[in-house]
């Protein structure tokens, strides 16, 4: 059945707020609403905690004190008395406009300060991104708190709707995208609206969605949980075109982030053959994406005006993955005439082409260079030169150690000074240059290290990896599942006991997602121990 939908149209820039600011006076105390009068240009919100000075927030200046008297318990009651219930996740709004109302608890449950934030609508927002909006790829949207995510969910959904004619779905878990009440705010235009009776039943109301209403388009705010990643990978492999939030700043949080990670395609680890160990120079066992990312494009919200645009999820984490820098394309929006310019394009030959095609040089050359006379140039970082230099000659190597990270063709580094973070990575990373680490400066170490160079044979020491296929799988399972635990619970988990290679591994896994591990216990029993994030020890809440 063909379906009549309005004609496409191109959105018209228009940054004037369609706010309802007298609302939102009229729910504050008198005398904060008198001091404010003259003063809701740019406002962003008001801030009323028991016992200290309200104060207004602004997007354009500083914060302003709005009494010489601080709040007082009647103060709060006539706020909370002229909203609307407060939710599990402890936010209320006003029926028919976007202000949202955020309490904050006693320990007996008693509101002992509110955050009162203006809700704008505000056209022409997403002008910058229209390209990407009309290709009808998911689209997922980071960034800090009050960069305003929901303010361009809640345009995008207008044109969706309204300009593109789909059929489109918000799921508003705390009415922040279209506002309080039953009726939802004409800022989301023809869209409909799903809400949310408790934080916890998000998942289940985005696959409801799916399942009995024929959305085209689902737009969905802060997604934080697994089971909301779940749902949402669901609503993607149906077909339906997903845009979300989610909590982060940047990509490279996600891969931190064990419970999120599947929204970027998730994290396996993977046992390479010889051929492709030597192409990518690399060790044989290495972390790569598991499947297709949830979301094909990622937009990190740098300020109000910047995006960080990533057109191809699935590239940019497996580059990242291998450790190479990223270079996502950047937009920046004039505030006063609308128009967006590209500040930085994403270069002809993507850094992951270029890394590759240095390496595969590298690699197809070292297997001949005995026989062809060439060298491998190696520059030792904190690892004797001297020493190295002895090793080389005893094994006749075609190897050549070199003074300057210039010359080389390759990095090897003692452990103890390569560590996550370490600047020799970002020099490498720089000259596209591989690393390989030791860990002390000992002949065994620096042979197995030069064979792995080489590709000379498959014998990497004591353990014969061919072999070791299927305890090192279980082993890296067994610390990523552990990884999620320790996030969950914020204690310290102890794994099995392992050989030391395949402890290095585990080591490995633990610090792509931002926690630290330690081994512990003597031989034969000697294992890992990971530790929560610092903030746990410090009682503070979430982790980056």
């Amino acid at each position: 059945m063909a379906h009549n939908r309005p004609p496409k149209t191109k959105s018209v820039d228009n940054t004037a707020p369609a706010d309802d600011l007298s609302a939102f006076l009229a729910r504050l105390p008198p005398n904060i609403c008198q001091a404010l009068e003259d003063q809701t240009g740019a406002l962003y919100e008001v801030v009323l905690d028991l016992g200290r000075l309200p104060e207004a927030r602004y997007l354009d200046r500083n914060c302003v004190y709005l009494s010489e008297t601080p709040v007082t318990e009647e103060h709060l009651e006539y706020t909370i008395e002229r909203v609307g219930s407060f939710t599990g996740d402890n936010r209320a709004g006003i029926e028919r406009t976007l202000h949202r109302i955020s309490a904050m608890r006693s320990r007996s449950g008693r509101i002992i300060g509110l955050t009162c934030r203006v809700g704008r609508a505000i056209t022409g927002t997403i002008n910058v991104i229209r390209d990407l909006v009309e290709s009808g790829k998911s689209i997922l949207f980071l960034g800090p708190p009050g960069v305003g995510k929901t303010t361009k969910l809640r345009e995008m959904a207008r044109v969706l709707a309204d300009e593109m004619g789909k059929r489109v779905i918000v799921i508003d878990t705390s009415n922040e995208i279209a506002g309080d009440g039953d009726v939802p705010h004409p800022a989301i235009g023809r869209a409909r609206r799903m809400q949310v009776s408790h934080p916890a039943e998000q998942h289940a109301v985005m696959i409801e969605a799916v399942e009995n209403h024929t959305p085209e388009v689902i737009i969905i705010d802060e997604i934080g949980t697994e089971q909301e990643a779940a749902a949402a990978r669901t609503i993607n492999e149906r077909g339906v075109m997903l845009i979300g939030t989610a909590h982060g700043n940047a990509l490279d949080n996600l891969l931190k982030n064990p419970i999120l990670v599947d929204l970027i395609g998730g994290i396996q680890t993977v046992t390479l053959g010889d051929d492709e160990a030597r192409r990518r120079g690399t060790q044989k066992t290495v972390l790569e994406r598991a499947s297709q990312p949830t979301f094909e494009i990622c937009i990190e919200i740098l300020d109000r005006q910047t995006l960080a645009i990533h057109r191809n999820v699935g590239e940019a984490v497996d580059q990242l993955l291998r450790g190479w820098k990223i270079h996502p394309e950047i937009r920046r929006r004039d505030d006063a005439t609308g128009k967006f310019s590209v500040v930085q394009s994403t270069d002809n030959m993507s850094p992951a082409k270029m890394g590759e095609a240095v390496l595969s040089s590298l690699a197809q050359g070292w297997p001949a260079a005995a026989a062809s006379g060439k060298q491998l140039k190696v520059y030792p970082y904190a690892v004797s030169k001297g020493l190295l230099e002895r090793v080389v000659k005893t094994m006749q190597l075609p190897v050549e150690v070199v003074k300057t990270i210039d010359e080389a063709d390759a990095i090897l580094a003692l452990r103890s000074y390569a560590r996550a973070g370490a600047k020799i990575f970002s020099l490498a990373d720089a000259r596209q240059l591989p690393i390989y680490v030791v860990k002390s400066n000992s002949v065994p170490q620096l042979q197995r290290a030069l064979r792995e160079f080489l590709h000379l044979d498959t014998d990497v020491g004591t353990v014969d990896i061919e072999n070791d296929v299927d305890e090192t799988e279980l082993a890296l399972e067994e610390a990523r599942q552990a990884i999620v635990n320790v996030v969950d619970r914020q204690e310290p988990i102890e794994l099995a006991p392992r050989r030391s290679y395949i402890r290095r591994l585990q080591h490995q896994l633990v610090e792509r997602f931002n926690l630290s591990s330690r081994s512990v216990g003597d031989e034969p029993m000697r294992r890992l121990r990971i530790l929560p994030p610092p903030s746990a020890s410090q009682k503070s809440v979430g982790y980056i």
